[in-house]
């Protein structure tokens, strides 16, 4: 992560507006969160500003999110945000940056899902939808998402160690295990899918319990549907992972399942990771990742076994 070079405030966003989209520069504005890459600033009810501010690879993640998500959008059966407008870098701020729907919720880091059945149909429907073949200059994933499993072996390794010299595992081996089962699957012989990429607890909203919009789509990109399949590991209680895997469409297959198990087990890893971080202060750390990251990695050790 990188410092911002510039502060961003309620009235440089106004300043932006006025400069390149006027209509919406009278408009409330006031901060709605801040992410890895970007800061989600609420613009009147409806809609936001998104502007790139922690990590030099923003852009390209905004301006993906621009050219990509409004055709993929209409498809999908959850709410999504969806840009609207872009603003060119200028002297007032020296990278693009995007007006997008907001779509309301809580992140499910701080508001679990606790309507189990339902979510479960919810995630299968979202992903059926989005799963579907994707054409030959959609982008390729960072940091090797939806491409092979067995490709993250070394890093999974270093983190395991790392998180069990913390005290963060209390069984490593049967962590151990997962990820070797998962690595072993074949690869993913299909069409590249459409994949949101990142369907962590942050990235996904809550209502009353059930699922209600998924953003961040900075990380959408092609592959292998098990990267998002992971979700139903990370995101569902106790109990609800089996009804995902029969509402997902087309049926899985054992590989594929194993896949998915390995690219959760990893994400579990890390959110236990940034967690801790987040308990001890330090950069980049955040505390609300660790329960859900947890319980994540209970559920995939308990239904290996």
């Amino acid at each position: 992560m990188t410092h911002p070079e510039i502060e961003i405030t309620a009235e440089l966003i106004r300043d932006l507006l006025r400069d390149q989209h006027p209509d919406l520069a009278d408009y409330p504005v006031r901060l709605g969160a801040r992410g890895w890459d970007n800061q989600l600033w609420r613009l009147g009810d409806d809609l936001a500003v998104r502007l790139p501010w922690a990590t030099r690879s923003a852009d390209a993640l905004l301006g993906k999110e621009y050219t990509w998500l409004p055709a993929l959008a209409p498809r999908l059966p959850l709410s999504v945000p969806v840009p609207q407008r872009l603003g060119e870098p200028s002297a007032l701020f020296p990278r693009p940056w995007i007006v997008t729907t907001w779509v309301p919720g809580e992140p499910a880091d701080r508001a679990p899902v606790t309507r189990a059945a339902e979510a479960a149909d919810v995630l299968a429907a979202f992903l059926t939808a989005l799963h579907r073949p994707a054409p030959a200059e959609a982008p390729v994933g960072r940091f090797g998402r939806g491409g092979p499993l067995a490709d993250h072996s070394e890093g999974f390794a270093q983190q395991l160690a790392s998180a069990t010299e913390m005290g963060l595992i209390p069984d490593p081996d049967a962590v151990r295990a997962v990820w070797d089962d998962a690595a072993a699957a074949p690869d993913w012989a299909g069409p590249a899918l459409w994949l949101h990429g990142d369907l962590h607890p942050a990235n996904v909203l809550t209502a009353d319990g059930g699922i209600c919009g998924v953003i961040d789509f900075g990380d959408l990109c092609t592959g292998d549907p098990a990267c998002d399949l992971a979700a139903a590991w990370i995101l569902l209680p106790d109990g609800a992972v089996d009804r995902f895997h029969d509402a997902y469409q087309p049926a899985l297959d054992a590989a594929t399942l194993r896949r998915a198990r390995g690219w959760a087990v990893g994400r579990a890893l890390s959110g236990i990771l940034i967690g801790d971080a987040g308990v001890r202060g330090r950069p980049g750390g955040k505390a609300t990742w660790g329960p859900p990251a947890h319980a994540s990695l209970q559920r995939l050790i308990a239904t290996h076994r």
